[in-house]
């Protein structure tokens, strides 16, 4: 037994049969020491209801439980799994809830209604960044949970952390530096999973901004999407369908730049100054 009293996670994959599956972008984090140094990385989470996705056997559940977490919420889709999480379930009584489904088509704001709710998840590659979008642009600001604390390829961490001038700077990095206030907390090396993945992962740790600057989302994406799309273009050739030479004048912005030097701030700008028939 480990010294939460549940057998090694191992044992539990080899119990249940819980071969990672490359369709469902599994990979299980098994050292127990690391999951535990991402359930700190999230805080304090005794007053919280944790939110996590792809909990797999379930090795980053019992870390959150074990650091104190008032109740965890996990939503997995793979059968296979829910008999070693319903192990789990019964160690810890009343505070592990556990959903079996699709992330994709969960309504997370109508989970944890009322509550303090961090998300922590080391979080399926395949469906990664489509869920992390979802949870920065939701409707309501400042949103339904307190903290993001998510592992990604080191690759899309990059991206999401990424300031003006970085080569990975781009959509995604003023989508986060928009909303959020984002860190990678440390890098995670490809051994500790099972099976191994091609590339190191990261933990990522974002805190909303409780006054993000004004902006309607549907042009803060289009002006991104116009000057990321053509990104080595000058910005009054990528910004001609959405406003070009007018715009950047509105926003107070020289032509001749290029998408990724410019701020959030300048691209929140540009997306006030587009006109609906652009």
């Amino acid at each position: 037994m480990t010294t939460d009293g549940l057998p090694p996670l191992r044992e539990v994959i080899a119990t249940h049969g819980l071969d990672a599956k490359k369709s469902l972008g599994q990979n299980f984090l098994l050292d127990l020491n690391l999951t535990g140094k991402i359930a700190r990385a999230a805080g304090d989470l005794t007053q919280c209801t944790v939110i996590e996705v792809g909990p797999g056997p379930g090795g980053l559940t019992r870390a959150l439980l074990s650091s104190g977490a008032r109740r965890v919420i996990a939503i997995e889709r793979d059968e296979r799994c829910l008999s070693a999480l319903a192990q789990i379930r019964d160690h810890y009584p009343g505070r592990l809830e556990v959903i079996s489904g699709d992330a994709l088509k969960t309504d997370f704001a109508a989970l944890a209604t009322g509550e303090t709710v961090r998300i922590v998840a080391n979080l399926p590659y395949n469906i990664g960044t489509e869920l992390l979008v979802r949870w920065l642009t939701t409707p309501d600001w400042p949103p339904f949970w307190t903290s993001m604390t998510l592992m990604f390829q080191k690759e899309v961490a990059e991206r999401i952390v990424a300031a003006p001038g970085a080569d990975a700077y781009g959509r995604l990095g003023v989508l986060a530096g928009w909303r959020t206030d984002a860190r990678i907390a440390f890098d995670v090396p490809r051994q500790a999973f099972t099976p191994p993945p091609k590339v190191t992962s990261s933990v990522v740790h974002l805190t909303p901004r409780a006054a993000p600057m004004r902006a309607e989302l549907k042009l803060l994406e289009r002006v991104t999407e116009a000057a990321f799309g053509q990104r080595r273009k000058m910005l009054r050739q990528s910004l001609k369908r959405v406003g070009g030479e007018t715009l950047l004048s509105y926003a107070g912005i020289d032509g001749t730049r290029r998408a990724e030097t410019l701020s959030v701030e300048e691209f929140v700008r540009l997306a006030n100054g587009i006109t609906p028939s652009a």
